[in-house]
């Protein structure tokens, strides 16, 4: 299969038409140099991501000359804050200027999927949720397009959803979400106008930067896009779209299997599997002061290795997180600091992967391209086998994380162990009836406001107690998707402490938040980089597509049957989990 693979790639690029990465972002103001040190480590934002998204209101030169004769002769270039503010207030204006004001204008007011929503509660706030999309609604100005130099937003050519507060551009993986949420509201044009975006960045870049940022250019985020363009074909049925899309996508998968693959033997056999992995040693800009305050004491070459690590944790969208955790005999312990998620295949991005590859092959078939289909069968059977062998771990009956230091499975629960169930990568019936049972007993299940990321209270966000949409969504969906009665119900049950989870948040503050505390009613999530965020993209996506497929039964005040036994039983698993990873 490894041998069928290379011989796949070179199929579809006979003259070796790899993704050809560009150089890292080479501006000296927004991504890197002296002027961006100055301003981030002088701390004059509450967040470093607010520098980076002023707009120049002259030249980059103009602008780098000024600061270079205003740090003239000081020494180890330091300049007062006072100085400092004057000289932004000269040359820079305030966040959000390449933004015009827009509305969507295939909104309105009473999409069909409101009539399937029988509390009448819920169907009042899924009517505010869809209310929503008008105000993250975003369209670029042409300036940006006029003059790039002078922005840290990357034009695209047609408005956005983003998904709020301080992500203000248009991000990947997020879009998924808000896309089906648009879909659901009948906003077909918005909908096709930000995947239109996504296949415009594949062809200026290859691939699909984190998000809309000239310091997001060389790392992505799960590849999400092919789903995308699966979910307008599945409500539009326009074929020609899809026929136009393909071309961007399999360069988008190419790059993936070109930049973010590794070959790993187990048992004899070799197969290729995906890792993220970013390769620019410098801190993030948006995160400048997070990065060299974590790498006080290293050495350049240790520090810069951290920072790779770093960019590739923001690319798995899981920033940040103890799953990525490596300590110094290879353990999944330790700090943020021991974050080494390139030397991890991720279970989640293989099985997005395997998806992938579903989903092309389908395409194709359905565009009578019978050659091309039969390639990505092939390259689905390869992944089949590949996540079967290294993934796949028998003994506890689920698909766990693989280290590349020590060649066996990561232990620790997460949701995305099950992501195989969402994806339908698997091979045996017998894995998604085991999978449900090891879920049952992983004392992930049955907190009264969602599924937590992991049982680990590292303080970082992607950890316990943080509940995220995406994570519910996809576990919730793969477990409807088995066959089991039982298996539906813990889906259905799930879907219902998510809503209450939503629906209480709403009540108390009303607002969406990003994530979600599983410990309190309607409490947002903390811990990680930076506060809550309001919005909120891709939650609202999740919450009208779950009212929208259970909505006959959902309810704004039920807890399903048994949570409250199996709530105090998880906090038990979950506090002893904090004791262990704080003490041992």
């Amino acid at each position: 299969m490894f041998v069928f693979l290379l011989t796949f790639v070179m199929v579809l690029c006979p003259f070796g038409c790899g993704v050809v990465l560009p150089p890292p972002c080479d501006s000296e103001i927004f991504c890197h140099g002296d002027l961006l040190r100055t301003i981030q480590t002088a701390k004059l934002f509450d967040d470093d991501k607010h520098f980076v998204d002023m707009k120049l209101k002259s030249n980059p030169d103009i602008v780098l000359s000024s600061f270079n004769n205003l740090t003239h002769g000081a020494p180890n270039m330091t300049v007062p804050p006072s100085r400092l503010r004057e000289f932004l207030s000269a040359h820079f204006e305030e966040p959000g200027k390449e933004f015009l004001s827009w509305s969507p204008p295939d909104w309105h007011d009473k999409p069909q999927f409101l009539d399937g929503i029988a509390d009448a509660d819920l169907r009042s706030w899924a009517e505010k949720l869809h209310h929503l999309w008008k105000s993250l609604g975003r369209k670029i100005s042409e300036d940006v397009s006029a003059h790039p130099e002078q922005y840290s937003l990357i034009f695209t050519p047609h408005p956005v959803i983003v998904p709020g507060g301080r992500f203000r551009e248009l991000y990947y993986w997020d879009s998924y979400w808000v896309i089906n949420g648009l879909l659901l509201s009948e906003m077909t044009d918005t909908a096709r106008g930000m995947i239109q975006n996504f296949l415009y960045l594949v062809n200026r870049y290859g691939f699909i930067p984190n998000g809309g940022r000239v310091y997001y250019e060389r790392r992505s985020q799960p590849p999400f896009l092919s789903l995308m363009v699966e979910s307008y074909y599945q409500t539009t049925k326009d074929r020609e779209f899809v026929r136009t899309a393909l071309p961007a996508l399999e360069k988008e998968y190419l790059f993936w299997m070109q930049n973010r693959s590794v070959m790993v033997e187990v048992d004899g056999r070799k197969h290729v599997l995906n890792h993220y992995d970013v390769q620019v040693g410098q801190p993030r800009p948006e995160s400048f002061t997070d990065d060299l305050e974590l790498a006080e004491g290293l050495t350049e070459d240790a520090a810069e290795r951290l920072w790779t690590e770093l960019k590739a944790g923001a690319e798995s969208g899981w920033d940040f997180s103890s799953r990525w955790f490596v300590d110094g005999q290879g353990q999944n312990s330790g700090s943020l600091r021991d974050t080494r998620t390139s030397q991890l295949l991720p279970t989640d991005l293989n099985a997005l992967l395997c998806r992938n590859e579903r989903t092309l092959a389908h395409f194709y078939r359905t565009l009578g391209d019978e050659t091309a289909a039969a390639r990505f069968d092939k390259a689905l059977s390869a992944r089949l086998e590949a996540v079967e062998a290294v993934l796949w771990n028998e003994e506890r009956g689920v698909w766990l994380d693989y280290s590349l230091v020590t060649n066996t499975s990561r232990p620790a629960f997460y949701p995305s162990n099950l992501a195989p169930l969402w994806a339908v990568c698997y091979s045996q019936d017998s894995m998604g009836q085991k999978a449900l049972h090891y879920l049952q007993a992983s004392g992930g299940v049955g907190f009264a406001n969602g599924v937590p990321t992991s049982l680990v209270g590292s303080g970082q966000q992607w950890d316990y107690p943080n509940a995220w949409p995406p994570l519910q969504h996809m576990l919730i969906q793969g477990l409807s998707s088995l066959p089991s009665d039982e298996a539906k119900k813990l889906g259905f049950d799930l879907a219902q402490s998510w809503i209450r989870t939503n629906w209480l948040a709403y009540i108390k503050y009303d607002a969406m938040f990003e994530k979600y505390d599983v410990n309190g009613d309607g409490k947002p999530g903390g811990g990680g980089e930076y506060e809550v965020q309001l919005g909120f993209g891709w939650t609202n996506g999740v919450a009208l597509q779950l009212l929208a497929q259970y909505g006959d039964r959902l309810t704004s005040n039920s807890i399903p049957d048994g949570s409250l036994v199996s709530f105090s039983l998880n906090m038990a698993v979950a506090l002893l989990n904090v004791v262990l990873y704080l003490f041992l």
